[in-house]
C-alpha cells in the first residue's frame, strides 16, 4: 500500500506522466493505469483522507467494477501439495501440470508457486523443510536425561536419551541407553531401523565421538565400526557440519519433542532399571507419533505409514553384528595386544598402527584399509597366538629348535655329548633356556673337531661340569686328552646343627 499510496500522489498530486510515475516507483506503466483505475472507480481523491488506513485503502482499491465474473479460479490443495512434494521426482512445476489438467481455468505456473509458498510460510518450521520420503534420517541425543536408581545401592545414574527423527515424516524414535558410548550407540541404531521397518538413504548424526572420531566441516573421519553398521545396511552417512544446527534442524525439533511429551512426562516417576525406563518411554512415543498436527489433518504415524515408508530400504536378512574395533601399534615383537592378548602380523609392520576389528569369535587386523590377517579369537590374558610366517627367517629357524632335535643331533657326535646335551635341557626350568648352551656346545665340535669334543664331553660328566663354559675350558687347555683318573676324592662328612640330614627327609 505503501507503493500505492505513492502513485496516487505522483498522478493526483504532481500530475506526473504514467510513465515516469512508472519508472519512479519501479513498476510498469501498465501497473499505474491499474491503479488509477482503480481509485478513479472507487471515487478516491487527493489528498487521502488521515483517517484513512492501509486496510481501508486496499479494500476501496479492490473493488472491481463491472459485472462479477461467473466463475472464481478453483485454488490448489495445498495440503496435498506439500505431502507429494516429498516424494522423491515430485517438483512444483509437474504438480501444478497435474492441477491444470483437473482445472484448465486455474492459476498460471507462476500463481500457483506463490500460492504455495505464502501458504508454506505459516507452517511450523520443522515441517516446512522439504525432505524426500525416505533419504534421511537424524540422530542426536537429548541434552536432558533420566535419572536410575540402583535399587541394591541407592545410587542414582542419568539414562541418555537416544533420538531419530525421519525427515519427511517426522516420525520419532526414542530409547534410554546407559551411556554415550559406542556399543550402545550401535544398538540403539538397530533399534531404530527394525523400529521403522527400513533404512534410510543418508544417516545424518551429531558428531559425537561414538559416531565421528574427527569432527571437520568438509571431510569427517567416521568410527570405523558405525560406517560398519551403515555399509551393512546399506547406507550413507553425512554428519551434521560442527556448530551449524540447522543441518539437522529435524534432530533439534525431536528432541525437544521428547523433552517435552516424555522427559518431561516422567519427571515424577522413579525407576529402577533402563528396562523398566524404556517400556515407558514406548508407551509416551506412541502417544507422541499418533497426536495429530495442528496445522495438518494428520498425525506422524499416518504421514509414515502413506508417505515415507514405502520409499525406506528393506532391512537385511541379518540383523547387524557388533564388532568392537581398536588401532594398536605393533609392538617390537611384532605381535598386537588386542583386549589384553598378544596376536602376530606380519615383522615388516613393526611400529606400524594397525585396525583391529573383534567379533565374538575373530579378530581381523587391517592395516592401510587392507586385511593383513585374521586370527581366532582368544580370552587367554597375557598368553600369544603367533603364525609362523609373520615371523623373520632367523626366528622361524629358531623355531625348529626343540630338545629332541638338538638331542639328535649331539648323538651324531658320540653318547657322552648326547647325555651331557639331554643334561642341560632336563635341569633348565625351561628347555628353551638350554637350546643356545647346547647349540654352542655342538659348535665347539666345528672349531676343535667331534673327536675332542667328545673326549671332553666325557670328561664334563665324569665332573658333572653340565654347561657350555666347563666344555669350552677343558677344550682350551686341553684337558680332553689327559686320561681320566678313576678314584675320586671323597670329602668327610659335615656335621651342624644348621643341617638336617637325611633323617629329616624320610
Amino acid at each position: 500500500m505503501r507503493m500505492a499510496r505513492e502513485i496516487l500522489r505522483l498522478y493526483f498530486g504532481l500530475h506526473l506522466k504514467k510513465r515516469q510515475i512508472g519508472r519512479a516507483c519501479g513498476v510498469a506503466p501498465s501497473t499505474v493505469v491499474d491503479y488509477v483505475r482503480r481509485a478513479e472507480e472507487a471515487g478516491i481523491a487527493w489528498p487521502l483522507p488521515e483517517d484513512l488506513d492501509d486496510v481501508a485503502l486496499e479494500a476501496m482499491l479492490s473493488k472491481q467494477s463491472g459485472s462479477p465474473k461467473p466463475t472464481a479460479r478453483p485454488l490448489p490443495l495445498m495440503e496435498e501439495i506439500h505431502h507429494e512434494l516429498r516424494k522423491k521426482g515430485v517438483t512444483l512445476q509437474l504438480l501444478w501440470l497435474e492441477y491444470k489438467e483437473r482445472c484448465p481455468d486455474g492459476y498460471q505456473y507462476t500463481r500457483f508457486c506463490e500460492l504455495y509458498h505464502q501458504w508454506a510460510k505459516h507452517l511450523e518450521v520443522s515441517l516446512r523443510q522439504e525432505h524426500r520420503a525416505g533419504e534421511k534420517m537424524f540422530i542426536d541425543f537429548a541434552g536432558k536425561g533420566i535419572p536410575i536408581t540402583d535399587p541394591s545401592t541407592g545410587e542414582v545414574t542419568e539414562a541418555e536419551i537416544f533420538v531419530v527423527v525421519l525427515g519427511a515424516s517426522n516420525y520419532t524414535y526414542a530409547e534410554a541407553l546407559p551411556s554415550q558410548r559406542l556399543p550402545f550407540w550401535i544398538m540403539a541404531h538397530i533399534h531404530a531401523f527394525e523400529y521403522f521397518q527400513g533404512v534410510t538413504e543418508i544417516l545424518v548424526p551429531d558428531n559425537l565421538k561414538s559416531g565421528v572420531t574427527k569432527a571437520c566441516r568438509y571431510e569427517p573421519d567416521l568410527n570405523p565400526v558405525y560406517l560398519s553398521l551403515a555399509q551393512h545396511y546399506s547406507a550413507a552417512i553425512i554428519p551434521a557440519r560442527p556448530n551449524k544446527p540447522k543441518d539437522k534442524a529435524k534432530a533439534e525439533a525431536g528432541v525437544l519433542l521428547v523433552t517435552r511429551w516424555i522427559t518431561g512426562a516422567l519427571r515424577h516417576h522413579r525407576f529402577f532399571s533402563i528396562e523398566e525406563l524404556n517400556e515407558k518411554i514406548r508407551e509416551l512415543l506412541e502417544r507422541l507419533n499418533t497426536r495429530k498436527f495442528r496445522k495438518l489433518n494428520s498425525s506422524r504415524r499416518e504421514i509414515f505409514e502413506t508417505l515415507e515408508r514405502p520409499y525406506l530400504k528393506p532391512l537385511p536378512a541379518e540383523r547387524y553384528r557388533y564388532i568392537d574395533f581398536t588401532q594398536p601399534t605393533v609392538n617390537i615383537d611384532y605381535h598386537v595386544d588386542v583386549d589384553k592378548h598378544y596376536y602376530s602380523v606380519p615383522y615388516q609392520l613393526i611400529g606400524k598402527k594397525v585396525e583391529a576389528f573383534l567379533s565374538a569369535d575373530t579378530v581381523e587386523i587391517f592395516h592401510s584399509n587392507r586385511r593383513i590377517v585374521t586370527h581366532q579369537r582368544s580370552f587367554q590374558k597375557g598368553k600369544y597366538t603367533t603364525l609362523t610366517e609373520h615371523m623373520p627367517k632367523s626366528h622361524q629357524k629358531h623355531l625348529e629348535w626343540n630338545p629332541s632335535r638338538i638331542i639328535h643331533w649331539a648323538e651324531q657326535t658320540g653318547p657322552a655329548t648326547a647325555r651331557l646335551v639331554e643334561t642341560i635341557l632336563s635341569t633348565r626350568p625351561h628347555p628353551e633356556q638350554g637350546f643356545r648352551s647346547c647349540l654352542g656346545i655342538l659348535r665347539l665340535g666345528k672349531k676343535y673337531s667331534q673327536e675332542r669334543l667328545e673326549a671332553a664331553s666325557t670328561r664334563a660328566v665324569h665332573l658333572g661340569a653340565f654347561s657350555y663354559k666347563s666344555i669350552k675350558s677343558i677344550l682350551e687347555t686341553g684337558f680332553d686328552r689327559m686320561p681320566i683318573t678313576e678314584q675320586k676324592e671323597v670329602m668327610p662328612a659335615l656335621y651342624h646343627d644348621n643341617i638336617r640330614g637325611k633323617e629329616y627327609f624320610a
